[in-house]
């Protein structure tokens, strides 16, 4: 069984993408096609936009022109600049829970899946620094709804505990909202590209509540060191770190 294509991380690409231009005449696509390139363009166009502008500055005329995509199609898409945002932020977290789920899911022990995953999180977030400043930082802007959303998120993170020693209740939403929190203090601060050399610090943090610190002090000695995991179609255009 092969495993499912996952689709790009909105910010990936730039919106005006050339490979996505919408093709006329004869063989011209779909509506239902046009549609859906059009929501991808909109996707990584306003995860630029609001990264380079903040959330409270980003125009939807600002997100359009990055898209390359009319006003009246946006707004046949979305109702308005908290809506895009809205399902910007829930397609592109669950882009990066799918790929968590696929490493945690191939680790033979809970410990092996839990920093396998964490890793996950943090190259992927450095690979499109776009996402990182969107997704982290700016959501806190985007109003209450975005922020239940976050809520909502950070609880979807227990799926990673569920194979673990068992703790008081309670511990496993204190040690994922300590995660994020460190997170969120590298993104807001410039250093999303630094995120993957918290990997061994991270995981020794998440462990030591479940296995003791001696048992979980082995995770300060694994260097964060290997193959860099990489957002679906993120290239070296993504590598500038917002502010």
């Amino acid at each position: 069984m092969t495993n499912p294509v996952i689709s790009p991380l909105p910010g990936a690409r730039a919106g005006r993408d050339p490979s996505r231009a919408i093709k006329r005449g004869p063989r011209s696509m779909t509506p239902e096609a046009v549609a859906a390139t059009q929501r991808e363009r909109l996707h990584d166009a306003l995860v630029h936009t609001v990264a380079e502008r903040g959330y409270a500055n980003a125009r939807v005329s600002d997100i359009c022109t990055a898209a390359g995509v009319t006003r009246p199609a946006f707004y046949a898409l979305f109702a308005g600049k908290e809506d895009a945002f809205l399902d910007t932020y829930r397609h592109g977290t669950g882009v990066v829970l799918r790929l968590m789920d696929e490493a945690y899911a191939a680790a033979g022990d809970w410990r092996t899946g839990v920093r396998a995953a964490l890793k996950v999180l943090l190259d992927v977030l450095a690979s499109v620094p776009a996402f990182a400043a969107m997704a982290i930082v700016e959501i806190d802007a985007a109003g209450t709804l975005a922020r239940e959303k976050r809520t909502e998120l950070l609880s979807r993170f227990s799926r990673f505990f569920a194979d673990a020693p068992p703790v008081p209740d309670g511990l496993v939403d204190t040690v994922v909202g300590g995660v994020y929190a460190t997170i969120y203090g590298y993104v807001s601060t410039g250093r999303v590209a630094q995120l993957p050399d918290l990997l061994p610090m991270l995981s020794y943090f998440m462990t030591s509540p479940f296995v003791g610190r001696d048992a979980a002090s082995a995770e300060l000695l694994l260097p964060a060191v290997g193959e860099r995991v990489v957002a679906p179609c993120a290239t070296s255009d993504t590598d500038e770190v917002f502010h």
